[in-house]
């Protein structure tokens, strides 16, 4: 799984984003912005082992994946949750639920959801925003490392 992040040039910086995340950063050259959208998220994240993998594709885009996608997709929901200014017993009970570990054991990693579950888990965070799934249209070169060096 990997989500898609957008660059652009802002003066003498570069602007880099990853908009399901919520999570933005600079660098003075695509290269370090790369890194530094990964660092920020491995910090946020806070797991020991979890690595972030930048994918440049054409133009602005790319895309982030992870080397704990269990972790990631924690991430993603408990991101979502924070923006919504939700607790988890609010969250709960949006699906259904009296308790708030039914949904907080996905965004502690303790479960992985599947697709659909993970559709509703995030309906009940986002409100108002859609989960959009797509193929990727970026493909890694054979030998990738986990960050393109600066």
């Amino acid at each position: 799984m990997r989500f898609v992040g957008r660059m652009s040039k802002a003066g003498r910086f570069w602007v880099i984003e990853v908009p399901i995340l919520d999570i933005s950063s600079q660098g003075m050259s695509k290269a370090e912005a790369y890194v530094m959208i990964a660092d920020a998220i491995e910090a946020l994240v806070n797991r020991r082992g979890f690595r972030v993998q930048v994918f440049p594709g054409p133009g602005p885009e790319f895309e982030i994946g992870a080397s704990d996608e269990a972790a990631l997709t924690a991430f993603l929901l408990k991101r979502a949750r924070q923006r919504s200014r939700l607790s988890l017993a609010q969250v709960a009970a949006r699906l259904g639920s009296r308790s708030p570990n039914s949904y907080a054991r996905y965004e502690q990693g303790r479960a992985v959801p599947s697709i659909r579950k993970l559709s509703q888990l995030h309906a009940a965070v986002s409100g108002n925003r859609d989960l959009v799934l797509s193929e990727s249209r970026f493909r890694p070169p054979a030998d990738v490392s986990p960050r393109p060096t600066p």
